[in-house]
């Protein structure tokens, strides 16, 4: 298919938006490859001006590093990382300087438009006609209206990515509870990372990411967590990694993957697991602290006599054992963990038992230490089992809210909104609260510990459990390339009245009745809190380096302007709020009891700055006592009752190696993976259930350093760095061990045919011999049938496929994240 045909908005779609000379494209080279652009109202920019640098946050990771960014004769020309701001301090990571080709992609859309084909598919012209912004407002607020009247609000549903904060993601409890929708909003957080927030909820009691203190540790083990491709904050760590690999003494490194990657080719040492099997490794880790002693006890606690019982396959007395800071260990020990030998973790994983046992004696005798983890062992559907056990090893190291340990994030010192939405509630807001579950059915005895489950709605509409949507809006997300089982978004919203809000043409705008592009985040007003980051409270600010180019605008404001035009009290609700920036004034009166370290008190000085922040954090532990700052340092003992509501949020107020939280839903727990109800609380090994039944391969996704949240698939640059391990350059390849690809006579370079369950993609092979050889490796970003000239036109037929569409749609019954790496494939000569 040539690119022309690829490009689902083709002429009529060119003709709206300006873009132009995409003949040719997919042929073309895409390093050093130029193609024919339309001329946004601030093109013309000459060799010499005034120069103007403006304080933004970069949009191509959930890092949030400020940018500086350069803007002449109103032409943005660089974008530089931001020394005033803490994440940044001066630097970016490579694709941080990627913010100008999407300001100025061709493909970008250029103003609101509403579909004139009725028909929907991938092979359809949506028909674009341009439209004002107060006509698409009107439309939509109309249909809401309309549902409202009918008593059919909830059949309206919010669906967004990466929320930023207060101006725009922060906006949906509000219009939930006001329209009358449970469906505002519906996040990806179940697509994305939930399973290590579960572990932690599971463990700790807190449901978070956890913040790090990455350049005071001394040992770390990285579990699946692609430290080096795409773990958060990116550019920060790349940073810290560098102190950390050079001090005295070096932080040691032990990766625990299931490929070679760089974060495990830059370490001291790497286990090579499994997939899924995360969680024996860190049970054996356990176990062996245990048995000779190795366990943090101070924090633990340890036997009354000193004498440690602790023997392989034999039972401990619970009186003999006084914990501190932790709750239920003998239990966790005679019921699981004294059978979990590193020779046991061996028949499971395949890694040697002496291999564990030097990485239990390296993190067991090295403090500070910590583990951490992310996707690759929790996208399973053993996951939060998988986490837990992970999480435990920080307990035993004692690193919990220590100095070279790990702890959980404040937040801002915002000051109150412009209105409370409770004052606004009318008779149809309040008699649809708590009518009607969720269209993904979170929180509900269906999936009791989730807060989102996304990838479950496109399903539960089709099937019209426990009913069908009529309307959908999407923000920041594109789950009709993005979700496992991918094609059952193209038959709900083929059904369904759509708004997408994104500013590049995605395979969600193909679907959509009605576009209202979003301004890129070098044109966009909005706040940006950090996500967990060193702890302390921080929270960053986009000015926009220029007005709109086109005509855009922030997300935030249409959701405002929207809600103007909903009848009754609502409206005047939405008309109080009145904008994203008067919204931010408000809130950023907050600063003025608590000004930030560098001076931020207000608005205007936050503008200014880019970036409110405060040091430090206000909690240390430390040899089993916790401190609270006190103005001057760590002098203030906290107690026991004081550690369980600000730190330690289990029902114990301990770190619960039983844990009361999931003994809360055993029966639910025991249903779904066959676990006694006795022992749910636990960690423990439980073998995962992979997707493919008997296929022979594993099939991994992850991600690479130049993702860039899933929109670097039409910038040429990108492309041609995006795999580090085996090059590229205009195609992204499946990596393969040798021998697989050999016994079944397929040659680096093959075109191969990758089939599930679900059905097949296409790819060309690149042979990888660090990897496993019942593991192939696909790095997720490409196989896309939109998203503009380069993301459409890879290789003469736009191989590799898309693995999401060959990806069934599994997910932890316990954190309810998409098992995206579970599956099991065949491979073959295509």
């Amino acid at each position: 298919m040539n690119v022309l045909k690829a490009l689902m908005t083709r002429r009529r779609f060119l003709q709206v938006s300006g873009a132009a000379g995409v003949a040719g494209a997919g042929a073309a080279k895409l390093v050093g490859f130029t193609a024919a652009t339309s001329t946004p109202k601030t093109a013309g920019a000459q060799a010499r001006g005034q120069t103007r640098v403006t304080k933004n946050i970069c949009h191509q990771c959930p890092a949030r590093c400020g940018i500086n960014v350069y803007t002449t004769n109103g032409r943005v020309h660089a974008i530089y990382g931001d020394p005033g701001n803490p994440i940044a301090n001066g630097k970016l990571c490579p694709k941080g300087h990627l913010g100008t080709y999407f300001l100025y992609d061709p493909d970008r859309f250029k103003g609101p438009m509403r579909r004139t084909n009725p028909r929907k598919g991938r092979n359809e012209d949506p028909g674009w006609e341009p439209i004002t912004w107060e006509q698409a407002y009107d439309e939509i607020a109309g249909r809401i209206n309309e549902l409202r009247k009918n008593g059919e609000s909830h059949k309206f549903a919010h669906f967004y990515g990466r929320g930023w904060g207060p101006s725009d993601a922060g906006l949906y409890g509000a219009w939930g509870q006001l329209i009358g929708t449970p469906n505002s909003a519906i996040g990806h957080a179940s697509m994305c990372a939930e399973g290590s927030k579960r572990a932690k909820a599971a463990t700790d009691g807190n449901n978070s990411y956890n913040a790090y203190d990455y350049r005071n540790t001394n040992c770390m083990l990285i579990f699946g967590a692609g430290f080096l491709e795409a773990f958060r904050p990116y550019n920060k760590i790349m940073q810290d990694w560098g102190h950390m690999r050079s001090k005295s003494p070096k932080t040691r490194v032990t990766t625990i993957d299931v490929r070679m990657n760089p974060t495990m080719a830059a370490s001291d040492r790497y286990l090579m697991t499994k997939p899924g099997t995360d969680g024996a490794i860190a049970l054996a880790i356990a176990h062996l602290m245990l048995t000779e002693g190795l366990w943090e006890k101070d924090f633990v606690g340890d036997f009354r006599d000193g004498r440690n019982r602790f023997r392989a396959g034999q039972t401990v007395r619970a009186f003999e054992f006084e914990e501190k800071w932790t709750h239920g260990l003998v239990d966790w020990w005679n019921n699981e963990l004294k059978d979990r030998t590193p020779s046991w973790a061996e028949s499971v994983t395949g890694v040697p038992a002496r291999e564990i046992i030097e990485v239990a004696r390296e993190f067991g005798t090295t403090r500070p230490a910590m583990a951490i983890m992310e996707r690759g062992p929790t996208a399973h559907t053993n996951g939060v089992y998988n986490g837990m056990a992970i999480h435990a090893l920080n307990a035993l190291s004692g690193c919990m809210f220590a100095k070279g340990g790990l702890f959980y994030q404040m937040g801002p010192s915002y000051g109150p909104g412009p209105a409370n939405p409770a004052d606004y509630m009318d008779d149809i807001a309040n008699e649809m609260r708590g009518k009607y579950p969720r269209i993904d059915m979170a929180r509900t005895e269906r999936w009791p510990f989730t807060a989102h489950m996304m990838q479950e709605s496109a399903r539960n509409h089709n099937a019209g459990d426990p009913y069908k949507l009529k309307m959908a809006m999407f923000f920041s997300t594109n789950p009709i390339w993005t979700a496992p089982d991918a094609p059952e978004w193209e038959k709900m919203l083929s059904e369904i009245f759509v708004i997408d809000t994104s500013p590049f043409p995605g395979e969600t705008a193909m679907f959509a009745d009605i576009v209202l592009p979003e301004s890129t985040y070098l044109e966009r007003l909005q706040d940006s809190p950090t996500y967990p980051f060193e702890g302390w409270p921080m929270t960053a600010l986009r000015v926009p380096a220029i007005d709109p180019i086109y005509d855009t605008t922030e997300f935030g404001n249409m959701m405002i302007e929207i809600g103007k035009r909903i009848e009754g009290p609502t409206g005047e609700y939405y008309r109080r709020i009145d904008s994203v920036e008067n919204l931010l004034r408000h809130i950023a009166r907050g600063f003025a009891d608590n000004p930030g370290d560098n001076g931020v008190n207000d608005f205007e000085s936050w503008k200014e700055k880019g970036v409110w922040y405060r040091k430090p954090y206000h909690w240390r532990q430390h040899r089993g006592v916790f401190y609270e700052w006190d103005g001057e340092g760590y002098n203030r003992v906290m107690s026991e009752e004081e550690v369980k509501e600000k730190l330690i949020k289990t029902a114990s107020g301990k770190f619960e190696f039983k844990s009361s939280h999931l003994e809360g839903h055993a029966d639910y727990i025991q249903r779904e993976l066959g676990i006694p109800s006795a022992r749910v609380g636990y960690p423990q090994w439980v073998e995962p259930k992979h997707t493919g039944g008997n296929r022979p391969l594993h099939f991994v996704t992850p991600k690479t350093p130049l993702t860039a949240e899933g929109r670097s698939g039409n910038i040429p640059h990108a492309i041609a760095i995006q795999q580090p391990i085996v090059g590229g350059n205009d195609r992204t390849y499946l990596e393969v061990h040798p021998q697989t690809a050999r016994d079944r006579g397929i040659r680096d370079g093959d075109r191969v045919r990758i089939r599930s369950d679900l059905g097949t993609i296409e790819a060309y092979v690149r042979f990888v011999p660090q990897h496993r050889p019942d593991t192939i490796v696909l790095p997720y970003e490409h196989g896309h049938w939109a998203q503009g000239r380069w993301a459409t036109g890879q290789g003469r037929d736009r191989t590799p496929g898309n693995p999401n569409e060959i990806t069934a749609n599994v997910s932890d019954p316990i954190s309810g994240l998409a098992c995206y790496y579970t599956g099991k494939v065949d491979l073959e000569r295509a």
